[in-house]
């Protein structure tokens, strides 16, 4: 379609209206298409940001690493809490907001996978860089940083290791989502597990080391293993490693246990939970109280991406909530 008759459908009403009749015979104008937008819209503008958006609390306060892990990690948050959400609309929207939120998030990060795995493109290589980017907008949370290799054209990251990275990251997500749901039903406690184990990274799991002649600060290694195993890291393939060697093993995700000579970091995590906690239960209120119409959007062609800044996440820290009254007591 040319500038011209873009130009010309946007000042002629007849023409414009033909336009939106011909994408409604396309089906375009569907409701389930309608949702499969807004739920992009709602992906890249509200979930995606978040890393960046509270990078300071994330990275300075809970200690996390700046890679690709942590940032699905933060993400995969802001996913549960729109799902939570999407669950309420009535029948079938619900179903259809829900279904196209998880399809954009996993088209994202299998393309943002592939870029992990695959070297960025130098000055003479010949995949275009703007073919490198992900399939929503670029974070400065994580970089994707493999200067040394030779650079592949996009998709020739191994697929193997493609698959394997989905799979991991599917079981990540449905782990997640499942413990902060038991969590919302059961207590403030049992959702500081789930924010301890997704978001924290488990660490001190197995105990805290603190420093000691038998123990070389610099030199320690420990994370945290799911004993429950799963598809990809299967519990009878780490029973026949031993633990303590799969403790040992790092899986590049950067979250392992504090060295005995930064012990003093797990004070700050009964904090750290019960903030993660608040505002949990924070944004779930603030988005039960919007209406059905404001979450869904006004269901016509055009409009997907109107109203986002209702919908905008609130900070993770809150000046006025519970846990900012034990500072001013």
């Amino acid at each position: 379609m040319t500038c011209s008759s873009l130009r010309q459908r946007r000042e002629n009403p007849a023409a414009k209206q033909a336009f939106f009749v011909l994408l409604n015979l396309l089906g375009y104008g569907s409701a389930k298409q309608y949702a499969g937008r807004r739920a992009f819209a709602m992906y890249s503008n509200l979930c995606v940001p978040r890393p960046d958006e509270e990078s300071t609390f994330w990275r300075d306060g809970c200690h996390l690493p700046p890679t690709f892990q942590s940032w699905f990690t933060i993400t995969n948050l802001h996913v549960w809490l729109l799902t939570v959400r999407l669950r309420a609309l009535p029948s079938p929207h619900g179903r259809d907001y829900v279904q196209g939120l998880i399809d954009h998030f996993f088209l994202d990060i299998e393309d943002r996978v592939r870029s992990v795995l695959q070297p960025a493109a130098s000055p003479g290589a010949l995949t275009p860089a703007h073919n490198l980017a992900p399939y929503t907008q670029p974070t400065n949370f994580y970089t994707v940083a493999n200067p040394s290799r030779k650079p592949r054209p996009r998709g020739n990251a191994p697929e193997r290791l493609v698959t394997r990275q989905m799979k991991i990251f599917k079981e990540q997500w449905a782990g997640m989502g499942m413990s902060f749901d038991l969590g919302i039903v059961r207590s403030d406690e049992e959702l500081a597990a789930a924010v301890w184990r997704n978001l924290l990274g488990g660490r001190g799991a197995r105990g805290i080391v603190y420093p000691s002649p038998d123990v070389t600060s610099d030199a320690y290694f420990r994370r945290t293993i799911n004993l429950a195993g799963g598809e990809v890291e299967k519990i009878e393939k780490i029973e026949q490693a031993g633990l303590e060697a799969e403790e040992a093993r790092d899986d590049g995700s950067g979250l392992h246990d504090h060295p005995p000579s930064q012990v003093e970091k797990y004070v700050q995590y009964p904090e750290l939970m019960a903030t993660v906690v608040e505002y949990v239960r924070r944004e779930l209120v603030r988005l039960e109280r919007l209406s059905d119409e404001e979450i869904m959007g006004k269901m016509d062609f055009g409009t997907e991406s109107e109203g986002m800044e209702r919908l905008r996440f609130g900070p993770v820290r809150s000046e006025d909530g519970i846990v900012a009254t034990f500072h001013s007591t």
